[in-house]
């Protein structure tokens, strides 16, 4: 039995662990005492700078005025063995998590021992070169990244969600450091805004924009928020039954998003083989709900004037051809396709988009959203009903008396426009299935000024 107390409430720097152990094991017998002070010098940051929900992980158990414990013998600092022992039962012990191979031959079963000698040197050019190893498609965005308290993180990756991967192999670190490193590394990428991810991106892979980058590995644009959640992976040949502990029960108990990948290296008859598993069952990566404070920092800006629009071109509907040639955009058939164009006003820069297609116009708002055949358009000095003019489209729709189902128009006096053949797209511009929409995306603004000659 392993007793564990801490007499009266102190600071954290003065925490003082005393321990009686008695522990069997077959017929071992052995008692021993110690005493091992709290260091606070496994966060070089004050507990303050974590993130809330792991910060409360850490000072519930910096803060106990008397706590007993029970479990195997050891002795690491205060705050280790609290998060050790808390999780587990009366006199239950983990089991490290083993994985083994066979060879079948007909109806023989040979045992493919494992080979552990240089995987670990390996595995982070393994990552890097394929992260879906990982369990998820995610992208690498830096490698031995400098910290602002002179650490080195491992890999960082973004996954689809734009949640931040923090990625930290064991390699020799003692399951205290390795499991305080990765939390720490944690709690400084949590501070990093949107531009300062760019920013590591951009020094990882120079002349690349990280919205190019996303939209390859994942098909989609780079959401708005990024880094509005941070998921922190071990990644180990092996580990012991102390840090499966620590990893469970800030996982499990507090919801931390930490977990264990392991890797073991088999070699049979020439071959290699990589096999995984996972700690705590995972099942990909979910990003949390992010304050307001946060979103400020984890999204680009919005310069309060630019707007992206849908402009739904068709051979059976509305033309391109005629919002260029007469000055508007417009949306209509449903409430959800007319609803956001009416957040356009007077003075509000609108870059125009064809789905598929890509960007032709960028004009500024002259007047509000009305009913399409109620919207008047200057045409050579005189006001004239936009459903007057001989049109190439075609822009009502059934039920249409009704205002949600009319289509509505938004008149725009054009700085640039393309032909439809000539929309402007590159591989991670912003687009969105709303008619209008907030345009924050600095990429897409640079992209489109540059392509039409514009002075942003």
């Amino acid at each position: 039995m392993l007793t564990r107390t801490i007499s009266g409430a102190q600071p954290h720097d003065q925490v003082v662990l005393k321990a009686s152990n008695t522990h069997t094991t077959g017929s071992e017998h052995f008692r021993s005492s110690t005493t091992t002070p709290y260091r606070p010098s496994l966060f070089p940051h004050s507990t303050a700078n974590l993130v809330p929900k792991y910060r409360l992980a850490v000072d519930r158990f910096l803060t106990k005025s008397e706590e007993t414990w029970l479990g195997e013998q050891s002795t690491y600092d205060a705050m280790i063995q609290m998060w050790r022992f808390a999780v587990l039962p009366k006199g239950m012990l983990t089991m490290a998590v083993e994985m083994g191979l066979w060879r079948a031959d007909g109806d023989k079963l040979s045992r493919i021992v494992p080979t552990p000698i240089g995987l670990e040197s390996h595995l982070e050019n393994y990552i890097e070169s394929d992260p879906a190893m990982l369990g998820e498609t995610l992208l690498i965005i830096g490698r031995q990244v400098l910290t602002s308290h002179g650490g080195f993180i491992d890999l960082l990756a973004l996954d689809e969600t734009a949640a931040v991967h923090v990625i930290e192999l064991k390699r020799d670190k003692t399951p205290r450091d390795v499991t305080a490193q990765v939390i720490d590394y944690g709690s400084w990428v949590s501070t990093l805004s949107r531009a300062e991810v760019q920013a590591i991106f951009e020094v990882y892979s120079p002349g690349v924009a990280l919205e190019e980058a996303f939209a390859d590995r994942f098909n989609e644009i780079l959401p708005d928020e990024v880094n509005a959640a941070q998921i922190f992976t071990i990644v180990a040949a092996s580990v012991d039954s102390a840090t499966e502990r620590i990893v469970r029960f800030l996982n499990e108990g507090f919801g931390v998003p930490i977990n264990v990948v392991f890797f073991r290296h088999f070699t049979d008859r020439g071959a290699s083989y990589l096999a995984r598993t996972w700690l705590v069952e995972h099942e990909g990566s979910t990003a949390a709900t992010v304050s307001a404070s946060r979103q400020i920092k984890t999204r680009e800006v919005w310069n309060g004037t630019d707007w992206y629009v849908s402009f739904g071109d068709s051979p059976e509907g509305r033309q391109w051809s005629d919002g260029m040639k007469y000055g508007f955009v417009s949306g209509g058939g449903g409430e959800w396709f007319s609803r956001t164009l009416k957040n356009l006003t007077p003075g509000a820069r609108v870059f125009a988009c064809i789905p598929k297609i890509g960007y032709v116009g960028v004009g500024v708002v002259t007047g509000d959203a009305q009913r399409f055949d109620q919207t008047l358009v200057m045409l050579e000095g005189v006001e004239t009903p936009l459903k007057n003019l001989p049109l190439n489209g075609h822009y009502r729709h059934a039920d249409d008396d009704d205002d949600t189902m009319a289509e509505w128009a938004v008149t725009v006096e054009w700085t640039h426009t393309v032909p439809r053949e000539q929309g402007v797209w590159k591989t991670g511009m912003f687009a969105n299935q709303n008619t209008a929409a907030k345009l924050r995306q600095q990429f897409t603004i640079e992209q489109v000024t540059a392509a039409f000659g514009l002075e942003d």
